[in-house]
């Protein structure tokens, strides 16, 4: 079973084009690198095995020699090589990052880094932003996805993923497609609930902004934090 035979939906290199980066799994972007898989499996099934392995960790694949790739059926030394290259890459760009950090001082600072991101979706999204103690930005990531008006927030995986990354402050945000900047019950709710969370893992919550086209609302400025 090739790629070329899946459904158009599944094909991971279209997929990419279609529906963007962000849509394609972890498998998928494994599968579009080593570009076919074996006899017996897809690239996405292969890839989905080989990842399996190591408990979806990208870390510790990239941990893995070319002699241990090459125990897969279906890599070769050629394939092998194109993996240990992409992790590469990702390391590399990861340290460049690192260099760069950004510093957050204020609302404004959040919003200039997520502004790109939400304010111009029409569907709801919940990005949060890690930082460390000096309020430099280690990571940042869309945790969430909902419809037009909603998205259901796990705050369970926020905190994994700030533990995750050694994050001792947090930023959150979401976006309102239809335009208003006030906060809903179940903003205020949540935020609370985060906040809690947070208190108890000794990770502060800073700020939750909501994005539109049109600006920002920020808790922290509005003195609900």
């Amino acid at each position: 079973m090739s790629i070329k035979s899946l459904a158009e939906d599944d094909r991971p290199r279209e997929k990419f084009l279609l529906k963007g980066k962000s849509a394609v799994s972890d498998s998928e972007l494994l599968a579009i690198i080593m570009g076919s898989g074996n006899k017996e499996e897809s690239a996405v099934e292969l890839a989905r095995r080989i990842l399996n392995s190591v408990e979806n960790n990208w870390h510790r694949l990239s941990q893995l020699s070319i002699k241990d790739l090459t125990k897969f059926k279906g890599v070769g030394e050629a394939k092998a090589i194109s993996i240990a290259t992409a992790l590469e890459i990702g390391t590399r760009r990861s340290q460049q990052e690192v260099l760069e950090r950004s510093q957050i001082t204020s609302s404004k600072d959040s919003y200039e880094i997520l502004e790109t991101h939400l304010s111009h979706l029409s569907t709801e999204e919940f990005w949060v932003i890690f930082l460390n103690h000096q309020n430099k930005v280690l990571y940042k990531a869309c945790l969430f996805r909902g419809g037009i008006d909603s998205s259901a927030v796990d705050v369970r995986v926020i905190f994994k993923t700030a533990l995750e990354h050694f994050s001792t402050r947090i930023v959150v945000a979401h976006n309102h497609p239809a335009g208003s900047l006030k906060p809903s019950q179940q903003d205020l709710n949540l935020t609370q609930k985060i906040r809690e969370a947070g208190n108890l893992l000794n990770i502060d919550l800073l700020d939750h902004l909501i994005l539109t086209q049109n600006g920002y609302y920020s808790f922290i400025d509005e003195g609900l934090l």
